[in-house]
């Protein structure tokens, strides 16, 4: 009955959860919709513009700067190695135009390549051009609790392969994760409503909700996924501790 009784407030959690997600991604949404006032709506077009120009997975380009051009933004701080604020100020906006699309480490073949010390995301099409770069964050390496077991929160490093997939949500024992794509046991790719700028998950690669859905459409399984830390230390030159959460939520 024990059992039981855990399993159905888990179920009854992810109901609530589930129903919660319009919301929280409109409530996100709108506080991210800010932007210093000194940036009007034809910089913000223009930035929206030049963020999908480089390959980074933007909203519409529509002068309003919602929570899926400030993602875009972090990523491109984080590929830039500049401080990811996700403010779009006039010097982001020369950083921008200044800026010219990432270089994948490989181009033989359509894959993903995550950057565990940016956190970021590359989508590299068959000709092998980046042509989606998303924010992401992954394993923060703290010690964690599941099933009675203490594991450490690290995202592998390596070659893998999408080897199942999920459409939807699914309840794992760590949380909710939204059309995952696994790579490695428990290890996924999937959308989450949290993605700090900084690693903070139990070891799965998290991504902006907005871009989940069809991310996983354009990874069908036994698409390449390779893993890998650029330079060490990069994250201290930016300028920002590269934080750890004491307490971990969500895959």
């Amino acid at each position: 009955m024990e059992v039981l009784g855990s399993v159905v407030l888990r179920i009854l959690v992810a109901i609530v959860l589930i129903l919660l997600v319009g919301a929280l991604s409109c409530s996100v949404a709108f506080a991210q919709n800010k932007v210093p006032s000194q940036v009007g709506r034809p910089e913000i077009i223009e930035a929206e513009q030049r963020l999908w120009d480089l390959g980074y997975w933007a909203g519409p380009i529509d002068g309003k700067f919602d929570s899926a051009s400030r993602h875009a933004l972090v990523a491109f701080q984080k590929v830039e190695r500049r401080r990811r604020t996700g403010v779009l100020t006039r010097e982001e906006l020369k950083a921008l135009e200044n800026a010219n699309r990432p270089l994948p480490r490989q181009v033989e073949f359509a894959h993903v390549e995550i950057d565990l010390t940016r956190q970021v995301l590359f989508f590299i099409d068959e000709s092998g051009t980046v042509n989606r770069i998303l924010p992401v964050s992954t394993g923060n390496g703290e010690l964690y609790v599941d099933h009675g077991e203490v594991h450490r929160a690290r995202t592998p490093t390596g070659m893998f392969k999408v080897l199942r997939k999920i459409n939807g949500w699914r309840l794992s024992s760590l949380g909710l994760l939204y059309y995952p794509s696994y790579i490695l046991n428990g290890i996924a790719i999937h959308g989450s409503l949290s993605i700090p700028t900084y690693a903070a998950s139990h070891g799965c690669i998290r991504i902006p909700m907005f871009a989940a859905k069809e991310l996983s459409g354009m990874l069908p399984v036994g698409t390449e996924v390779i893993v890998y830390r650029s330079e060490d230390g990069a994250t201290e030159r930016l300028g920002f501790k590269n934080r750890v959460s004491s307490t971990l939520q969500g895959p």
